[in-house]
């Protein structure tokens, strides 16, 4: 038997991170956030034939802020939302929009062309499109008759 260092403080960060996923999934996409309290915006993942198509809501933001980038089988996208000015004389009675930075690890289900990805940022949407490699589009066999 080979002895292993037993690790407490790892062991409470997975069970936190456990916990937060067991919550996001019962109570939804509203009250995610990561370990160190910044937030994840939502995404939408759809497919076609060519390609998959992955829609962030990230308003509030510049281009410049927004980094994408795709390492292996995973979409990673990076970015800081920063408060406008700090106002002396403002009081908050409500402050529920998300500022800090965040980042999304994606998994992609399919092989895609990297060289061939594009992203674009309008009206407070990422979108990015990761087309397909040719072995991993669907081919259609016609069926005939006899």
């Amino acid at each position: 038997m080979i002895p292993v260092k037993w690790q407490p403080f790892e062991e409470r960060l997975s069970l936190r991170r456990e916990m937060d996923r067991l919550f996001d999934n019962f109570l939804g996409t509203e009250f995610k956030s990561t370990a160190n309290g910044n937030w994840l915006p939502e995404i939408d993942m759809s497919e076609t034939d060519d390609e998959i198509i992955v829609k962030m809501d990230i308003p509030g933001m510049e281009q410049k802020d927004i980094k994408v980038a795709m390492s292996g089988d995973y979409l990673n996208v990076t970015g800081e939302r920063k408060e406008e000015k700090e106002e002396k004389k403002k009081h908050y009675y409500s402050l529920e929009r998300k500022l800090g930075m965040f980042e999304r690890n994606i998994p992609i289900p399919t092989a895609v062309d990297p060289v061939k990805i594009r992203a674009e940022y309008n009206k407070g949407v990422l979108e990015v499109h990761l087309p397909r490699t040719a072995e991993a589009k669907p081919y259609r066999i016609p069926v005939t008759t006899r």
